[in-house]
């Protein structure tokens, strides 16, 4: 097991952040305002820290889904310009890289490049990996040559296993409601549909399965819904004896 020993105070930023983060997972927040979240509380939470990203790929192909910083995308493009870089590594090797920028010229000179003209001098990247529609790393980026210190790379390890475990909630979470919506409106389709057959029924004296082909008829003649031609149905022989 990793032995973790940061100072009170960085323990105490990695808290709060994460007091902060799990704030904005309890409001109604799209994913994009999350994951920007997830970038600013973690420049907060790991020293040394002035700009994040996440990176996210997809089928192969890397994309920025979230940066607290514009600088933190053009270092992100770099390395997807290349097909190669720290955070692609992090996130095919399932290890957090860091490093000093100026130490990096000859494995990743495109990156190295771009991030000595934005002078960042120091990257530290952990793999991410919460679903099938999210893997690929967090980010942090050091406008000093420090390299992040090894301490720096456990606390971003720490805080991207916290915030995969609350995405992968959070995403539980909203998939249920939105199974919960589809059911609803289904039962609500379901008895609208039922009560349109029972008039039917009643009105002409004809058997269920001859109601539900009247209406079924009238749905494919007017191209509309089966739900919505009960729902007028029903409604025009309510208001007509109302």
């Amino acid at each position: 097991m990793v032995s973790l020993d940061p100072t009170g105070e960085m323990l105490d930023e990695l808290t709060s952040a994460m007091a902060n983060l799990t704030a904005a997972l309890d409001t109604d927040a799209s994913s994009s305002e999350i994951l920007d979240a997830v970038c600013a509380e973690a420049v907060r939470a790991i020293p040394g820290a002035d700009m994040a990203s996440i990176t996210a790929i997809h089928n192969g192909h890397a994309s920025t889904a979230a940066y607290a910083d514009p600088r933190a995308q053009q270092l992100d493009r770099a390395q997807y310009e290349t097909g190669d870089g720290p955070c692609l590594q992090a996130a095919a090797t399932g290890e957090i890289i860091r490093l000093s920028v100026g130490t990096a010229g000859e494995m990743w000179p495109d990156f190295v490049a771009v991030a000595k003209r934005l002078e960042v001098g120091s990257y530290v990247a952990a793999p991410l990996h919460v679903d099938d529609k999210l893997t690929g790393a967090i980010n942090l980026f050091g406008f000093g040559d420090h390299g992040f210190a090894e301490t720096d790379g456990q606390l971003l390890g720490l805080y991207t296993t916290v915030v995969t475990f609350a995405l992968r909630t959070t995403r539980r979470y909203h998939n249920v409601r939105n199974l919960a919506a589809h059911l609803e409106i289904a039962m609500q389709s379901r008895a609208v549909i039922e009560q349109a057959k029972g008039i039917l029924m009643a009105v002409h004296k004809i058997s269920e399965e001859e109601a539900m082909a009247r209406l079924i008829d009238q749905s494919q003649r007017t191209n509309v819904k089966l739900r919505i031609v009960a729902a007028d149905f029903v409604h025009k022989i309510t208001s007509d004896n109302g």
